[in-house]
């Protein structure tokens, strides 16, 4: 067996379950899920449309490179959010779910032969705290060691890059990135961009940017779509996006978790070495998927709704939280990142998961478990996340119960 699978920890949602395990929910309640970012919105009829009318691709092996008509789709995309204008060709590439692309880029781009820091064998690679448990399984499985940057509350708890040393950044080889941020939803400001770009360059780096909740935020306005990094790159005058890989998805941004389509772009000689893996690894998308992607990248108007419902959720869910909580409007995404009051098991994100979902049958994640142990204290301890993703009503009474809970105490 390969020996690094033994350096993987337990899922966030299987440390949740082995804490509730012996809970007993309030039976007066019924059960409401703030817990897995799972989409709940209804799927578009027309992508399912698009899906069923596409079973013939069924009979067809797939490209590992997808069809010409879906890579010009997603560019066509990207046009049309960012005012870029990529090659379809060569510097996009369809993947199964940004999941699946975020661990499999780390094998292609991870050397574990090259020398890590204080003379060990280790490559790094850097990742915000808290943050999305592939991204530390991905460099664990491909031979490297993770180094965390904490979220910083002062900056709306966006990850504080200033806090990684230059011993570290000079050994890095992968840095991820989450922006919009799971679980806090801060977005990477142009200036933290242009101060990863200048890194890079120095130390030879990718930049891996997991932006598969770009499409969900609440403000109004010229600038409120959240800043990619692709566009950054290109504001920075970097339009070669040397050492820069966007991963996006379909799941969030039109309600389509199980179809597992999305894309990765950016520089062409990652794209490049990128494909050659995957078509060893065997990760082409199958041509129905495809071409209902197709139909979804092509459509905006269901994604404004979608928008719409979420902020909905959010404008009805934070006051009502906020009266009894340390919790705000994050940038963009569909999590709340809330601050569990000191006279609840006095602040333990444990103690008020398994309290309130015995108490008023309402599951949340506790923030310690998408962090870990680092620069002296895991900056998830005392935080609980909870996803908006049920319908409207479902996360209002949600809201009520925590706020009783809470008052209660």
């Amino acid at each position: 067996m390969n020996p690094l699978l033994k350096k993987l920890q337990p899922y966030p949602f299987e440390r949740l379950r082995q804490l509730t395990a012996d809970v007993k929910p309030n039976p007066a309640y019924r059960a409401i899920s703030l817990g897995i970012g799972e989409p709940k919105h209804a799927t578009p009829d027309f992508i399912k449309h698009a899906l069923t009318t596409s079973l013939e691709g069924l009979a067809s092996y797939p490209a590992t490179a997808g069809e010409p008509a879906l890579r010009e789709a997603c560019a066509r995309w990207i046009k049309r959010r960012y005012q870029l204008d990529l090659d379809p060709a060569t510097q996009i590439l369809p993947v199964n779910g940004s999941r699946e692309a975020l661990f499999a880029l780390a094998q292609v781009v991870i050397d574990p032969t090259q020398a890590g820091r204080n003379g060990q064998a280790t490559p790094t690679v850097v990742s915000p705290n808290p943050f999305y448990q592939i991204y530390e399984g991905a460099a664990l499985l491909a031979g490297a060691e993770v180094v965390f940057a904490n979220s910083d509350p002062a900056k709306n708890f966006a990850a504080d890059w200033s806090s990684i040393p230059d011993s570290v950044w000079a050994t890095t080889q992968l840095v991820f990135v989450c922006s919009p941020g799971n679980p806090t939803g801060a977005v990477i400001p142009l200036e933290e961009w242009a101060r990863l770009f200048e890194l890079s360059d120095k130390h030879g780096f990718v930049i891996a940017s997991d932006e598969c909740y770009s499409e969900i935020y609440f403000r109004q306005g010229a600038d409120a779509a959240p800043l990619g990094g692709l566009e950054a790159a290109h504001k920075l005058g970097r339009t070669d996006f040397k050492r820069l890989i966007a991963l996006t998805s379909l799941s969030k941004r039109s309600n389509v978790p199980g179809m597992r389509s999305g894309f990765v772009a950016g520089d062409r000689e990652l794209i490049k070495s990128f494909l050659l893996y995957r078509t060893y690894h065997g990760s082409a998308m199958s041509p129905v998927v495809q071409r209902a992607s197709i139909a979804a990248w092509n459509d905006e108007t269901h994604v404004v709704e979608n928008r719409r419902l979420y902020a909905e959720k959010f404008e009805r869910v934070t006051p009502i939280l906020a009266s009894v909580m340390d919790v705000a409007l994050p940038d963009a995404s569909f999590y709340l990142w809330a601050k569990v009051p000191d006279k609840c098991g006095g602040g333990s994100d444990e103690w008020f998961a398994r309290e309130l979902l015995a108490q008023y049958n309402v599951a949340v994640l506790p923030g310690s478990y998408l962090a870990r142990e680092a620069h002296g204290v895991n900056p998830g301890a005392g935080r609980v996340r909870m996803a908006l993703v049920a319908g409207v009503d479902e996360c209002v009474e949600a809201a009520e119960r925590i706020r009783s809970f809470i008052q209660s105490i």
